[in-house]
């Protein structure tokens, strides 16, 4: 089984857990299946379009070369090289509304950069209402593993829905997730803000954070998004034993603090270019619709501090 694949399945198996909310599911279609209303169009046509390339080998798995030149949608500092070769068996697709009009968003994992530990995963939007059309095309790994989370969007606006992907990375007791929230404006990707939770598992204790996502209206042409990070942590159920002889420590583990935090912050949405200067005067108007990612300070509801695990 390749590491494509396999990268595919674990994806599949977090959807279900990681997200509650208001939302249109994110479906994991056949590339090969065609897309609904649109009998004589296949997902694998809508692909070939960042993949010119792309075609089916004889078990079914879908290979290229590399994509279409696109940008990174946090900004130049993230940017890394394509693979070489592209593998896939399916894309998460989300159909989202942008500026009033019906929009069709997908999203293809490629897997590791040859120059980045962030991976490499485009996000592609596509006008399907005539003949289909690739309207814009980014890079959105902001880490190893990304998908769409499920559900992945939220209205923000009557004629606007906000993006929600996930960006990951897990070791032999913790996880990393970077969760970046992503509008569509002029037809183009920009980024709203990235929200960073971490999970572990020790012997002494399981401590996980999981953010949800609410859209405040405030009179503004986009609504504010609240996030909220429930930081959770529980006794562990094995004994520490094994690990302190395994490990030759004389120390004893440290006794975790068991209970739950909750953690709190904002996001606007600037209307236009200018708000944005007001907020960092010394940037330059971004090219390609990017804007810079924002540190928006979580707010804490308890007066414990979360040793810098968690970011705005």
């Amino acid at each position: 089984m390749t590491f494509s694949l396999l990268r595919f399945i674990f994806a599949c198996l977090l959807l279900p857990c990681l997200w509650t909310g208001r939302a249109e599911a994110v479906s994991l279609p056949e590339l090969g299946s065609a897309v609904p209303g649109h009998g004589d169009v296949t997902y694998l046509d809508l692909a070939r379009m960042v993949i010119p390339d792309l075609a089916a080998d004889k078990d079914g798995f879908f290979r290229g070369s590399m994509p279409i030149e696109m940008r990174h949608i946090a900004g130049p500092d993230y940017d890394g090289s394509p693979p070489a070769t592209s593998g896939l068996s399916n894309a998460g697709v989300l159909g989202i509304k942008a500026g009033g009009k019906e929009r069709l968003t997908m999203l293809f994992d490629l897997g590791d950069s040859p120059d980045s530990a962030e991976g490499y995963a485009v996000l592609a939007l596509y006008d399907i209402t005539g003949k289909p059309a690739l309207l814009d095309a980014v890079n959105v790994a902001v880490d190893r593993i990304t998908y769409l989370r499920d559900p992945g969007k939220l209205p923000i606006g009557p004629g606007d829905d906000a993006i929600i992907s996930m960006s990951t990375h897990f070791n032999s007791s913790q996880g990393y997730g970077i969760t970046p929230l992503i509008m569509v404006r002029s037809e183009r990707f920009e980024l709203i803000d990235m929200i960073y939770t971490f999970d572990e598992n020790l012997c002494t204790n399981r401590r996980t954070q999981n953010a949800a996502f609410q859209a405040i209206a405030d009179g503004q042409p986009y609504a504010a998004i609240k996030v909220t990070v429930t930081d959770a942590t529980v006794p562990g159920e094995e004994s520490c034993d094994g690990q302190r002889r395994q490990r030759r420590l004389r120390a004893t583990f440290p006794s975790p603090i068991i209970g739950t935090k909750t953690l709190r912050t904002t996001s606007r949405i600037p209307t236009r270019w200018t708000d944005w200067q007001k907020r960092t005067p010394n940037a330059s108007e971004p090219t390609a619709f990017v804007c810079p990612a924002r540190s928006a300070g979580l707010e804490f509801a308890s007066h414990s501090a979360l040793e810098g695990s968690i970011h705005g």
